[in-house]
């Protein structure tokens, strides 16, 4: 079992997992930033300041100024507006993940349509093309 998990870890699959999760960890504080700093300020800007973080339900039946006030009063509260602003999280990282998909494809395709080089010619191929070229000249 051991050589067999050495094996594992030797072929490069683990590897290349264990980097794909940091760059995925660290792509997803980029995207959340981006998401909270960037994209949903023009767009509360243009919903009349309506912050889609703090949009909740209480489901007490009390109001709550905030979703933090709700929160703190130990209220439940569904908190639609933190799930929109995952589903936008989850639409950017989906859209940027697409792109950078195509642009591999299409950069592999680009390597792959180049034509091979031609091989070189046998041994014996190339004795028997200088044999028939002394032939022609005689």
């Amino acid at each position: 079992m051991l050589n067999e998990f050495k094996q594992f870890i030797s072929r490069g699959n683990a590897l290349d997992l264990a980097v794909g999760i940091i760059m995925g960890a660290a792509f997803t504080a980029i995207v959340n930033s981006l998401v909270k700093d960037v994209i949903m300020p023009p767009i509360g800007l243009a919903t009349g300041g309506v912050d889609f973080s703090n949009l909740f339900v209480a489901l007490n039946g009390n109001d709550y100024p905030s979703l933090k006030a709700a929160q703190d009063a130990g209220a439940p509260t569904i908190n639609y507006g933190v799930f929109i602003n995952a589903v936008i999280n989850f639409l950017i990282v989906a859209l940027v993940v697409f792109f950078l998909i195509r642009s591999f494809n299409h950069f592999m395709k680009k390597k792959e349509s180049a034509p091979p080089a031609p091989a070189a010619p046998a041994q014996d191929i190339v004795l028997l093309t200088e044999i028939r070229d002394l032939l022609r000249k005689g």
